[in-house]
């Protein structure tokens, strides 16, 4: 069973829930849940986002509350990984996470980084990111021209072998802060990447979002 988490950014597209998903809503997170009619599991955060009102009628349907004080060391969305991981989810899913505040859609994004046992992946429509460590393997499935982009978040990613992608790494080396490993494309179906040293983040674009504002190469 994996873990939802619908965070308090822009929801700009539809998403995947299984029956089975354990749904935490990260604060204001639940607004995204009422519009996709979804009823969360836990309600977690300061609360500082919530409308009363919200927050009661979820109660009424059966989620569970987990109220934290305002001035906590910990944004929402992290406090929602770390409950999610407490309760023995290996997989979790995140939406929502991206948005206009750049400090927080960073510090999103950085937040699996910390916990590189566990599966996390944020997504935003046909938009993935995937996070590799030392050992993991990250299995792509796409189309042919999908793209995929490997970003070291490691001073150094060694060892990086590829498979399925138009420019294939055997025993690559990636460093940080260097823009080698953006704008690849998956061949076919399926693609692999496995890694032996460092952090590495990938993003995969999925053909339907593709736009000619790509920001330029």
């Amino acid at each position: 069973m994996r873990a939802v988490i619908l965070a308090n950014g822009v929801l700009s597209h539809p998403v995947n829930i299984e029956k089975e998903d354990y749904i935490i809503a990260a604060d204001g997170g639940i607004a995204n849940c009422l519009v996709l009619g979804l009823v969360p599991k836990v309600v977690i955060g300061d609360f500082d986002s919530i409308q009363a009102e919200n927050l009661k009628e979820l109660e009424k349907l059966g989620s569970k509350t987990i109220k934290f004080p305002e001035r906590k060391d910990e944004t929402d969305l992290e406090l929602a990984i770390n409950h999610a991981i407490e309760t023995g989810h290996e997989d979790i899913v995140i939406f929502a996470a991206l948005g206009e505040r750049w400090d927080q859609t960073i510090a999103n994004i950085l937040l699996p980084v910390c916990h590189p046992g566990i599966n996390i992946m944020i997504q935003d429509g046909q938009y993935e990111i995937h996070y590799i460590n030392a050992g993991k393997v990250l299995f792509i499935n796409g189309q042919p021209g999908d793209i995929v982009s490997l970003i070291p978040l490691s001073s150094v990613v060694c060892g990086i072998y590829t498979e399925g992608l138009e420019y294939p790494l055997s025993d690559g080396t990636l460093h940080f802060g260097k823009t080698r490993g953006v704008s690849n494309r998956i061949n076919g179906n399926t693609g692999r990447v496995e890694i032996k040293q460092g952090i590495l983040l990938c993003t995969v674009i999925h053909q339907e979002n593709l736009s000619t504002r790509d920001g330029g190469e």
